[in-house]
């Protein structure tokens, strides 16, 4: 099935690692520690499952976005809500991941990279320091992760980063294969961009 594209988009959290374990290991930190943080990343989360739904038009970062409506929610600084998000959704989490990597997709992709494929990371999340820790940033051409430069402007299933990154790659939709762990999201994105779309389970 996978052969026949000349680019792979891949999803990152639950598709390039286990999610489960990381956090289970994350929940655990936050009962000894976290607990006045549950509250700003209990909303950051609703936000951005309302962010898929809701937002009608294109920002410059809705990573940001969610940041500005959390705090607004909760009455806090924007600067607190997003120092808060990156120590504990994008820099605590660092320190697991490479135990809880999916091996067998990490083969798969430096083998299609060998006969010469072209990779994509796309993620609504910053992704830089997450690839870093797995050993992962070798993997692919081209990152689009929301929060970071040359992020998407909308979220999943929104089909707007796996179209820059066909772009980016200089590869049509209909070569593309798009690799991830959400049939509501990455299937859905795949679909509206013309991809074809494979469910990754880490």
């Amino acid at each position: 099935m996978t052969t026949q594209y000349r680019a792979w988009l891949v999803d990152l959290d639950g598709t390039l690692y286990r999610a489960r374990p990381v956090k289970i290991r994350m929940a655990i930190e936050l009962g000894l520690g976290g607990w006045g943080v549950v509250g700003v990343l209990k909303r950051f989360r609703q936000e951005h499952e309302h962010l898929r739904d809701s937002l009608d038009h294109d920002v410059d970062s809705p990573f940001l976005e969610q940041v500005r409506r959390t705090a607004s929610a909760l009455g806090r600084d924007e600067s607190e809500v997003k120092a808060i998000v990156d120590d504990w959704m994008v820099q605590r989490p660092c320190k697991h991941l490479a135990k809880h990597i999916n091996a067998a997709l990490f083969d798969e992709i430096r083998a299609f990279r060998t006969a010469g494929g072209k990779t994509a990371c796309v993620t609504d999340y910053p992704a830089r320091e997450k690839l870093d820790a797995m050993g992962a940033t070798e993997l692919f051409d081209c990152i689009i992760a929301s929060g970071e430069s040359q992020g998407p402007p909308r979220l999943k299933p929104h089909p707007a980063g796996y179209l820059r990154a066909a772009e980016l790659l200089g590869v049509a939709p209909e070569h593309c294969l798009v690799i991830g762990d959400r049939d509501d999201a990455d299937g859905r994105a795949a679909e509206q961009a013309g991809m074809a779309f494979r469910k990754e389970r880490a």
